[in-house]
């Protein structure tokens, strides 16, 4: 008897054919049970088949594509960034998108629910990353590194109720610029604060304010009030909600949902409505029961030690000493800060714009301890650009202006009036490639001249270079203005030089 795997083709689908046959009363009950089971199968498929729902083609909640014209404005934003962190001598660097789930949930306090696992890779169990900090200290851990001062561009994620009017999305690009190392106070941190300024002004984003606070200045408030040291962190993530919640409704989470006692979270709410420059600083240092806790002094001091030194940056009046600013990830052991964009009256026809901060950052000298075997600390100061919000920004203003973006950025095309020219056309578009000129050709044989000048006016390309018979004979190429339909014949040897001097001088 041959074996079932050499059986050939023909006796394969005979044997199947049996299987599938509606089984008959004649047929033996073996071959009942075969027929039985073949069809209860392809019932079950043609069933499910039936009941499912039709499928919708759609991005998952909290993210968003970006079209062509968009990806112009975002690269406009990154490159603006990017070029600031250059300036004040930072190095790139990039980690991956996911870690090992206990590097991220360590530090996260409250937000460990908003971090999205992955499931169980190779025995490793995974998440993505949260934000670019996190990622940036273990690296300074792993690779023994003391001193750092890096740029990093990236998505991150997080599993939290997008709000997409606002900018908010679950995925989104974080642009962070980090200082690492034992330095002397308040130094590194005021340049932080500084480069905040240049970008935000750089953007032309409007009016803006920093609030800055401490957490030490925070925990000693917590301590003075009597709130347990047990529930420092539960009600700092609370109070971190003020720029969403009122008081009324964060006073109420506080004591409902947190068990904290009335009385404590009202003491806590006559501190939270104060905000100021340095002379609220000086004012807190005689506050009768903040001057006598030792963390809010040394929080206090080094406060007005920052103000010095970002009123000689020339940015202190864009500074704001908030005592209702919290930022409520675990990691911030000192100095923390937000920018926010201050409303103005929207125009008629035009909503207002409210994002939320555009900028956020602050100091965590023990996150680098937590990575390291040995524990030793790398103290770090950083910021983190909210790219999203800005883009969503400079978009609407640019709806309201009916501003057009170009979306390529060719500089010159290659257009033809006559058939059978497709060769030459290749080989000069050829020539603009290799001397680095941005160049385009519609991909047919035969365009029509007009059809070529159209896409060019549709398109913003400002060069057209045309070559016919007349032009092949004479030896030259016809040079086009689009904007202003001028055209002037250039030897086909100088041709590249004359474009690239019309580019430089453009």
């Amino acid at each position: 008897m041959p074996q079932l795997g050499l059986l050939p083709r023909r006796a394969w689908a005979t044997l199947l054919s049996q299987l599938l046959r509606p089984p008959r009363a004649v047929c033996i009950r073996e071959a009942g049970c075969h027929g039985q089971v073949a069809e209860a199968v392809l019932t079950a498929q043609l069933k499910s088949d039936q009941e499912k729902p039709n499928f919708i083609v759609k991005i998952p909640k909290g993210t968003r594509d970006h079209s062509p014209q968009q990806i112009v404005v975002r690269e406009k934003i990154l490159d603006m960034v990017v070029s600031c962190f250059k300036r004040h001598g930072a190095k790139g660097l990039d980690t991956p998108a996911f870690e090992l789930k206990e590097m991220l949930t360590e530090k996260c306090g409250e937000n460990f629910g908003l971090i999205y696992d992955l499931k169980d890779q190779g025995g490793e169990l995974l998440s993505l990353r949260y934000d670019l900090t996190v990622p940036f200290a273990r690296y300074l851990a792993m690779n023994k590194l003391k001193k750092m001062k890096r740029y990093q561009v990236g998505k991150v994620w997080r599993r939290e109720s997008p709000t997409i009017a606002q900018g908010r999305y679950r995925e989104f690009c974080q642009c962070d610029f980090d200082i690492a190392g034992q330095f002397d106070p308040m130094i590194p941190d005021a340049e932080c604060l500084k480069i905040i300024c240049e970008i935000l002004s750089g953007l032309q984003l409007g009016d803006f304010l920093i609030k800055v606070n401490d957490r030490r200045i925070i925990d000693g408030i917590f301590a003075v009030c009597g709130v347990p040291e047990s529930k420092f962190r539960a009600i700092c993530a609370s109070m971190d909600k003020l720029d969403k919640m009122s008081w009324k409704d964060v006073r109420h989470e506080m004591v409902a949902k947190k068990g904290l006692a009335p009385e404590v979270a009202d003491q806590i709410g006559d501190y939270v409505k104060c905000h100021g420059g340095i002379s609220l600083v000086e004012q807190m240092f005689q506050d009768p029961r903040l001057s006598q806790n030792k963390q809010a002094l040394e929080g206090l001091t080094d406060l007005k030690l920052l103000f010095e030194y970002l009123t000689l940056f020339g940015i202190s009046e864009k500074i704001s000493f908030d005592l209702s600013l919290a930022r409520g990830l675990d990691y911030y052991t000192g100095v923390i800060y937000e920018a926010v964009l201050l409303q103005t009256a929207a125009k008629a026809g035009e909503e207002s714009l409210n994002v939320g901060s555009v900028a956020a950052g602050g100091r965590y000298d023990e996150l680098v301890a937590m990575f390291d075997p040995k524990g030793h600390k790398v103290p770090c100061v950083g910021l983190s650009i909210g790219v999203e919000r800005i883009f969503y920004i400079m978009e609407q203003k640019m709806k309201a202006s009916g501003e057009k973006v170009r979306t390529t950025e060719t500089q010159v095309f290659v257009a033809t009036p006559q058939k059978n020219f497709l060769q030459e056309r290749l080989k000069l578009i050829a020539e603009l490639w290799d001397s680095g000129i941005k160049a385009e050709m519609l991909y047919k044989n035969n365009p029509k001249l007009l059809t070529q000048l159209h896409y060019c006016e549709n398109m913003g390309i400002p060069l057209v270079v045309i070559i016919g018979e007349q032009e092949q004979k004479e030896g030259v190429i016809k040079l086009r203005s689009v904007p202003s339909r001028e055209e002037v014949a250039i030897k086909r040897e100088n041709l590249v030089a004359e474009i690239q001097k019309r580019l430089s001088e453009s």
